[in-house]
């Protein structure tokens, strides 16, 4: 891959872990330092339940980050007497509406407890990364590219149903073109893309999603089948997301979630259907899922899966691994998508 010119750092934020690439111009890609960490969620969710277990009061203070391990371990452990205490920004990473926190049991506020234990928020782990860059001789790179799924700011509506009717509209607004999944700057809605370039004004940020699609066609067996048709899906550890794409044309895409379709044969099922351009919106909302898009029927040459649950959810796909590292594909598509946006490189 020829790529820019100057170092970055590629960060892709899952529920389960945060998958990390540093890449350099002076070596091959698959050189690069790359390192698969806990995501910052999990972290923070460990954070609390250790103090929880030493019976200390809990105060969370930084910017909006994305829920799962932190959330669920506060919902155990309130119930149990933790005494948890948020600012506000930290607050909205429970859930957008601040009333529902409050009634949860967490306070509100800016001042910490006597004796709390301060846990940061943030998607973004920048010190902690610096310091273990540090340790290993490692510069730091002023270029920075972040992947986040965002469900975006939606206090009065589900948030399922917000972040695909987002996707929606940017696709129709692009006509389907697969670069209407760049967003750069991100919409002012997408409220953990934001706190990220709050804090570093020069990112890249871009949905994980859209991410994990341009990096699985950095995979020769896929890139070769586009033109006739793909079907890419996504099985991340929260959420599978799949494509549709004849050429640089979206057919269709819809948003589940991993646990659900880990029953056998559950996400063919909805691939037919979208394949052959039934699959509605309801139909996978209903099922808990996100939703669902069709813009036109697409007969695919090839169904291609890439992510953690890629082997429990389509085992017969073809297993995508783009530069030989499938854990990598949404730092490959934010590499790829750097490239279309940020500098000159055709």
């Amino acid at each position: 891959m020829k790529g820019p010119s100057e170092p970055i750092l590629l960060l892709d934020i899952g529920r389960g872990t945060q998958d990390i690439l540093l890449y350099t111009p002076d070596q091959p890609v698959e050189n690069s330092i790359k390192m698969i960490l806990p995501s910052p969620n999990v972290i923070a969710g460990l954070a609390i339940e250790k103090a929880a277990l030493e019976g200390k009061p809990v105060h969370l203070e930084g910017p909006v980050m994305g829920g799962g391990k932190n959330s669920q371990t506060i919902k155990q452990w309130l119930p149990k007497g933790l005494k948890i205490s948020a600012t506000h920004s930290a607050a909205l990473s429970i859930r957008d509406n601040l009333d529902y926190v409050k009634k949860l049991g967490v306070t509100i506020t800016d001042t910490p407890p006597k004796d709390a234990v301060i846990i940061r928020t943030g998607d973004y782990m920048k010190a902690e990364l610096q310091e273990t860059f540090s340790r290993f001789g490692i510069p730091y790179p002023k270029n920075l590219a972040v992947a986040v799924q965002d469900h975006g700011y939606s206090p009065d509506m589900s948030n399922r149903k917000f972040r695909f009717l987002h996707m929606k509209e940017r696709l129709e607004k692009g006509n389907w073109n697969i670069n209407s999944l760049i967003q750069d700057p991100p919409s002012p809605s997408m409220t953990r893309m934001q706190a990220i370039r709050d804090t570093e004004p020069n990112a890249l940020v871009m949905d994980t999603g859209a991410a994990a699609v341009l990096g699985a066609l950095e995979d020769p067996v896929i890139r070769k089948a586009q033109d006739k048709g793909v079907t890419i899906v996504n099985a991340g550890n929260g959420h599978t997301l799949a494509f549709t794409i004849e050429g640089d044309e979206i057919c269709g895409v819809f948003e589940h979630h991993s646990r659900v379709l880990l029953n056998e044969g559950s996400c063919q099922k909805y691939l037919t259907k979208l394949q052959d351009g039934t699959l509605t919106n309801e139909e996978v909302f209903d099922d808990h899922g996100h939703g669902a898009a069709v813009n036109r029927p697409c007969n695919p040459s090839l169904i291609a899966v890439t992510g953690p649950n890629r082997s429990i959810i389509l085992p017969d796909a073809y297993q995508a691994a783009p530069h030989g590292d499938m854990m990598l594909t949404g730092c490959f598509g934010l590499l790829s998508i750097w490239m279309k946006t940020r500098t000159n490189n055709p």
